[in-house]
């Protein structure tokens, strides 16, 4: 009886005002957090990608393949947040042999396949035949049947061809583009469409899902290929650098935009949701909204790439610059998940009371998890790059075309 007063009033210890007894707990937890984190990095970095493949911004090659990797990696660890968090994820397969299409995430399930299986496979496929036909004859042993076996065994590395790869190369990115903006769209749609929660329900959702999606791709891409270049001791194209950089002011000043306007949207409404949202964020989401996301994650990152837009410093610091803003960017974006998915939990419908959310270290939901699932892409990543070199790339038949 003891024990059981004592869980009961650590639970109440949580509640500030009116609470529904079901809303004491949060439903979605850290692990939700990451599903939009990581499907956003995947459709950021592959239009980073398309920028070289589709309009020949070749200043942009040097990241080209290692965006490619970079979204095929994270993109295999998507679904696995979700799958963790669920009660029985052996069941997790179900969602595709009986399919349900009333079902918002039944058919994010399909837009996955679609985006794994069609876009980024055949794209890096047909991106690397030529070059796996070429390592299969140059190395032994596992390694040479490893890539026998992706290039589907196939020997034919003629200019016809090539030049075939090449065409559907392009025709996939095409494809590619509009399917990454579905992918990530379609996430913030989910949380855009729940009309019950005043904090979600908004028109503006996907498309702030959409570019906080490309802003965090491209920073990562950013940063992975400066510590990649240190790592390999080479030389780091600045104009490549510089470029990404360009792209990343320009999109994030989109951003910053698109989620003022969100806010002054429902200040503008002040509906009869108004004021337990004016707490929320004056009280449990103060830091993590206004110090994380906004003066960390965007406003730091917007003086400092708008800055070095006017005025270029020395390319040592530039880099520098550039890594330590990537980084702050992705921190930014995690806490906007953050503040949406845990956020729009945190009151109460009945608009009279605010729960408390805590996550441990350990357990189904804890911080280890969570950073298990985001250590596990990298490791591929890793792998990716060893087994598919982009430095070690030849020349395709466009690039010979136009030398």
């Amino acid at each position: 009886m003891e024990n059981h007063i004592q869980n009961l009033n650590e639970v109440l210890s949580q509640v500030d005002g009116y609470v529904y007894p079901n809303e004491i707990e949060l439903n979605w937890s850290i692990l939700i957090v990451l599903y939009p984190y990581i499907t956003g990095l995947v459709a950021g970095a592959f239009i980073l990608a398309s920028l070289e493949r589709i309009f020949k911004l070749h200043i942009l090659k040097p990241t080209y393949g290692l965006a490619l990797l970079t979204a095929l990696s994270f993109m295999l660890v998507a679904t696995m947040p979700l799958v963790s968090h669920l009660g029985k994820p052996f069941r997790a397969y179900e969602i595709m042999v009986t399919p349900h299409l009333s079902s918002a995430m039944a058919i994010f399930g399909f837009v996955y396949l679609w985006y794994l299986l069609v876009v980024l496979l055949l794209e890096i496929w047909f991106d690397y035949r030529r070059d796996m036909v070429l390592w299969a004859n140059e190395t032994t042993g596992f390694k040479r049947f490893l890539y026998k076996v992706l290039s589907l065994w196939t020997t034919d590395i003629s200019p016809k061809a090539i030049a075939l790869d090449d065409k559907m190369g392009y025709i996939v990115t095409i494809i590619g583009v509009p399917s990454a903006f579905l992918l990530h769209g379609y996430v913030g749609f989910i949380f855009g469409s729940i009309k019950a929660n005043p904090w979600w329900s908004t028109v503006l959702m996907p498309v702030i899902f959409l570019f906080s999606a490309i802003v965090s791709g491209i920073a990562l891409v950013m940063l992975i290929y400066i510590i990649i270049s240190k790592i390999r001791k080479i030389k780091i194209d600045m104009a490549c650098l510089d470029m990404i950089a360009s792209y990343l002011f320009y999109i994030l000043v989109i951003d910053f935009v698109l989620e003022g306007l969100d806010q002054v949207h429902r200040i503008y409404e002040a509906e009869e949701s108004f004021e337990v949202l004016h707490k929320l964020v004056f009280g449990r989401l103060f830091f993590t909204l206004f110090i994380m996301q906004g003066l960390i994650g965007t406003i730091v990152p917007l003086l400092t790439l708008g800055t070095i837009q006017f005025y270029k410093p020395k390319e040592k610091l530039r880099k520098v610059i550039y890594l330590i803003t990537a980084a702050l960017i992705l921190i930014g974006v995690f806490f906007m998940r953050w503040n949406v998915v845990i956020g729009g939990q945190l009151f109460s419908k009945s608009f009279y009371g605010y729960t408390s959310f805590k996550i441990g270290l350990i357990g189904a939901e804890g911080y280890l998890m969570a950073a298990v699932w985001l250590v596990v892409p990298l490791l591929i990543l890793s792998f990716l790059i060893w087994l598919l070199p982009p430095w070690k790339k030849k020349e395709s038949m466009s690039e010979i075309k136009e030398a």
